[in-house]
């Protein structure tokens, strides 16, 4: 296959000593529907969080996709070791008793910085990390080759550990997605089999395809209910402050509720985020208003003509996504 550039030799971890700060930002997709056609290849969407792996000599540096350093929270990925100046880019994931992804029990591992707790979590509640891309290796640059040719160099390095390894990729998108349905999957990635690595972009190159229709919004503000916390006072940004898509009090069962209070009550302000006239003055009665910071996940069945969500649903914080990058589905 041509390459759409050549590889080219790079002191690629020079960038590495921007710490913290991850050496690069990772590609983004596009959510829509699946794309079909021989021009495409098709990866399972694991419920994970993302982290790129830096090998600068020893044990990998990880980093989130926010930048922040995260490799404290993974001891179990130490012992993977390739040539200096190599980059990858994966999901780590943590798999329930079924061999099913469990973001919930990944949240007990994504903060913890701790090195003796992370060590006991690592045996008790182990992460695996899903390698997807290859980025540089051996200080060469990979971004510029197509995907299918990165991913056969990735491939051909035989990263099969105890706690890593590379999942596959398929050519059959209905079978594919048929196999992560069947396999109670979050969805499934298609990606354009020549597309090159954008580093920070989101691009129509990449395709995520979730199951379940949710969608990423910042919190405003909350209202107290029948518990301490009724509902969440969701939005996204718009020039004139954040527009109101609606409060959302299911899902927040006990311990969600006291995690959620826990990261509000540092964030709380005398005003509202919300775009003048936004919030409706039932859902603005005695709301406790939050700078817009946190981003949540929620799950719901559709949009009102005002782009209300209708029965939605918490499913968890994206502390790996800022507040800036919310906006409603095209």
């Amino acid at each position: 296959m041509a390459l759409l550039r050549p590889l080219r030799k790079v002191n690629a971890f020079a960038y590495g000593d921007r710490v913290p700060g991850s050496p690069l930002s990772p590609m983004l997709a596009t959510a829509g529907r699946l794309p079909v056609g021989a021009d495409w290849s098709y990866e399972f969407k694991w419920d994970g969080v993302r982290v790129l792996a830096l090998f600068s000599g020893g044990a990998p540096q990880l980093f989130a996709r926010s930048g922040a350093v995260v490799t404290a929270a993974y001891p179990e990925i130490a012992d993977l070791h390739l040539p200096e100046g190599t980059l990858l880019d994966g999901e780590m994931v943590c798999f329930d008793a079924a061999g099913r992804p469990s973001f919930t029990a990944l949240a007990e591992r994504m903060h913890v910085r701790d090195q003796v707790r992370a060590d006991r979590l690592a045996a008790t509640v182990p992460a695996t990390y899903l390698i997807f891309d290859l980025l540089y290796l051996d200080g060469m640059d990979y971004t510029g080759l197509p995907y299918l040719a990165r991913r056969e160099r990735l491939e051909e390095l035989g990263l099969a550990g105890p706690r890593w390894m590379v999942p596959p990729s398929f050519g059959d998108g209905a079978a594919t997605e048929s196999a992560a349905r069947e396999n109670h999957l979050e969805g499934v990635m298609a990606k354009r089999s020549d597309s090159v690595y954008l580093p920070g972009l989101r691009s129509p190159d990449w395709v995520k395809v979730k199951f379940d229709r949710t969608g990423d919004f910042v919190i405003g503000g909350w209202r107290p209910g029948v518990r301490k916390l009724g509902g969440l006072l969701i939005g996204v940004p718009t020039d004139e402050g954040l527009a109101f898509r609606g409060r959302v009090g299911g899902g927040i069962g006990a311990v969600a509720e006291k995690n959620l209070l826990s990261r509000l009550a540092p964030l709380a302000s005398g005003d509202s985020p919300f775009a003048p006239g936004a919030v409706p003055r039932e859902d603005a009665r005695g709301a406790h208003w939050v700078r817009p910071e946190l981003v949540a996940e929620i799950r719901y069945g559709n949009q009102t003509p005002d782009r209300r969500l209708r029965f939605p649903r918490f499913l968890r914080l994206r502390d790996d996504k800022p507040a800036a990058e919310c906006a409603d589905d095209a």
